[in-house]
């Protein structure tokens, strides 16, 4: 043992370092313990705020969309409460997806691909629910209700649902309801683009659920309510939401700011019982031609007012909203019969001889100078009294453009030239007044043009002129087409309504009102606001003018032109048309459609038509009718007879102006005997 470590005690080297860990360790357990403390003990008013105040989100709140009645107050449109059955992509797993989908179809009679499809194909929030089907049966909303476990995501929803209690009888009118496309979503984010017909355009900046829209929304699709969808959906209200830390609504924790508007409603201009014999009167037309489509529509020449409109065949319109199936939806598009095509205001056709209306006026107005040798019994200016030799054909070079009755009639005054509708008249009479005037008059009356009816996707119609000719075939016009157009031939076009607004017009005494088939709108307090009438022209024509085409029109009737017309107890004006179209036959001829406008005048039983008092105006329209005589004209007068209660079978001879049915053998051109 050494002197040094003699007499003391020897201390181990590692207890100095387990001394220093001991502190470290109580120093770090004391500041845990007081972190802990902090956090669970001590009060943080700033984070117990954060913590009390859950996410919110805004959603709209649905109003109850307004309902359509007649004329007499009869529901077309009404709601009713079904159920639909959503899913909410959050609440469903990628992994069992398919597994519901299966469960889904089986319950709902669809395909399950589909229901995936519908699902994947959502573009809004995950936290969004997605409609799968609408309308669902009682039992199986209770079903899936009662099994929520079996089918996460998925859920039952109380709504309302469109009836159409009529059916198809106003389908074209009523339209349909049904989920908004992607593309009418779209459309409403762009701030200056209305995405309804008529509609004013979203204000600047406006979204799509600023207006209450979203990508499951049930809207308008066709008809009075796409054309009327701002009114009839009303107004949305607006909520707030809680929303727990995975985005999930919390039962309960919900503050209303504005509550929903109710939409408005409509009454129509139309009576059930006149759009009832108005589709009695077009199907028996049709039926007796063997032909399918066809239109009538009747109007007040006074006020623009639509008193029936009937285009066929028709389709149902509950099936649209109810969910139309693939397969019947593709049939219906498949139909060469154009169901889904409102063909009284949608398309357009040659007017034939009605638009002699306008080539008259023109000449009548413009009293065009006689000259050169074609003109043998004019001389000076053209006038009510001049007279033009109806004749066997016009020659233009080589060309030959035949009388309807290849013969002729000889000298004629306008108002032989109409009552006679005598082709080769009105061929001078265009050549006369010349294009650019017969275009101006055309236009004067409507035509070439959307006549602005309440109703979404109408016509234009055709006027032509040497532009409108250079646009589409590069070359001024002919003159042998300006003399088809002078009798309502070759280029021109326009539909049903387009027509009659235009002899509307002319029975009134020269006011062009603006079609409409809505009366009045109801906001939901119950107060009604009519619809005004609303003039779109003022025909530059004098009345004696006027008065002269409404009395040349009434001659149409007495020289028997429209057979027993004549013989009904009431007085009926009118002309008749037959309009080429297609393409040739074997023998060189070509099929026809069939014209017939007339009205009466105010007191129909002992009126006349020098007062411009009608107030009612009927047009029918034959596609392809092909017949002996004009159906047509049969189809008018078969309506009036139920329109005023007349007495008698109207289809026996003892009823006098009788149905003249051997009209509608089908034949091909004017009494010519069909060799087919």
């Amino acid at each position: 043992m050494s002197v040094a470590t003699e007499g003391r005690q020897a201390v181990p080297r590692n207890a100095y370092r387990f001394g220093a860990f001991v502190l470290a360790v109580a120093v770090g357990v004391t500041a845990l313990s007081y972190r802990m403390f902090d956090l669970q003990i001590v009060p943080h008013p700033s984070a117990y705020a954060a913590a009390s105040i859950p996410t919110t989100a805004s959603q709209s709140i649905p109003s109850t969309r307004g309902l359509i009645f007649d004329a007499s107050g009869a529901p077309l449109a009404q709601n009713i409460v079904t159920y639909s059955v959503t899913v909410t992509p959050s609440d469903l797993s990628l992994s069992q997806k398919p597994l519901v989908a299966e469960r889904l179809a089986s319950l709902l009679d669809a395909n399950p691909v589909d229901i995936e499809t519908t699902i994947d194909s959502a573009t809004g929030s995950l936290y969004e629910p997605i409609k799968i089907a609408d309308n669902v049966p009682v039992a199986v909303a209770r079903f899936i209700e009662e099994n929520g476990n079996l089918l996460p995501g998925v859920k039952v929803v109380v709504i309302s649902h469109r009836r159409y209690p009529a059916g198809p009888l106003f389908a074209e009118l009523i339209g349909y309801t049904g989920q908004i496309t992607q593309a009418q979503y779209d459309d409403l984010k762009k701030p200056t683009i209305g995405y309804y017909a008529g509609e004013i355009p979203p204000a600047e900046g406006t979204k799509p659920k600023d207006l209450g829209y979203s990508t499951s929304d049930v809207v308008g699709q066709n008809g009075l309510e796409a054309s009327y969808e701002a009114q009839l959906r009303g107004t949305y209200g607006d909520e707030t939401v809680a929303l727990d830390d995975s985005g999930k609504a919390i039962p309960g924790l919900v503050t209303p700011h504005k509550p929903p508007i109710p939409g408005e409603s409509l009454t129509l201009t139309i009576d059930t019982h006149e759009q009832q014999i108005a589709q009695k009167a077009l199907a028996w037309g049709l039926s007796a031609a063997g032909v399918t489509r066809g239109v009538i529509i009747v109007e007040n020449p006074q006020n623009g007012n639509i008193l029936a409109m009937v285009s066929l065949p028709s389709y149902d319109d509950q099936k649209f909203a109810d969910g139309i199936s693939e397969t019947d939806f593709q049939k219906l598009l498949a139909d060469p019969s154009q169901p889904l095509l409102n063909k009284a205001i949608a398309d357009q056709y040659a007017p034939g001889s009605t638009f002699k209306l306008v080539t008259g006026t023109a000449g009548l107005q413009d009293n065009p100078k006689c000259k050169g040798p074609e003109f043998d019994y004019c001389s000076g200016t053209f006038n009510d009294s001049t007279t033009l030799l109806s004749q066997p054909y016009i020659q233009i070079g080589a060309f030959k453009f035949w009388e309807w009755n290849k013969q002729g009639w000889g000298p004629l005054n306008i108002t032989q030239g109409v009552a006679y509708s005598s082709d080769t008249f009105f061929y001078q009479l265009a050549r006369m007044v010349g294009l650019d005037r017969l275009a101006f008059w055309a236009t004067q009356y409507g035509f070439g043009h959307p006549t602005g009816i309440d109703l979404p996707y109408e016509a234009k119609g055709i006027v032509p002129t040497n532009v409108w000719t250079q646009q589409n075939f590069g070359h001024d016009m002919y003159t042998g087409d300006i003399l088809q157009l002078g009798i309502g031939q070759e280029y021109v076009a326009a539909s049903p309504l387009q027509l009659l607004n235009a002899y509307s017009a002319m029975a009134n005494g020269g006011n062009v009102w603006q079609p409409h088939v809505v009366q009045s709108i109801t906001d939901s307090s119950g107060k009604a606001t009519p619809v005004q009438p609303t003039l779109l022209n003022r025909l530059p024509a004098s009345q004696q003018t006027l008065e002269t085409m409404r009395l040349a029109t009434r001659a149409v009737v007495t020289t028997r032109h429209t057979y027993n017309l004549v013989d009904l107890p009431i007085k009926v004006a009118g002309k008749t048309g037959t309009a080429e179209f297609g393409v040739l036959d074997k023998y060189g001829r070509l099929p026809y459609h069939e014209w017939f406008v007339g009205y009466v005048p105010g007191d129909p039983y002992n009126g006349d038509f020098t007062k411009p008092d009608s107030q009612l105006a009927v047009v029918a329209f034959i596609y392809g009718a092909d017949t002996w005589g004009n159906v047509a004209t049969e189809v008018v007068k078969y309506y009036m007879m139920l329109h005023y209660g007349l007495k008698g079978d109207p289809f026996s001879i003892r009823t006098p102006g009788y149905i003249q049915t051997w009209t509608a053998k089908r034949t091909n051109f004017y009494g010519s005997p069909n060799r087919d």
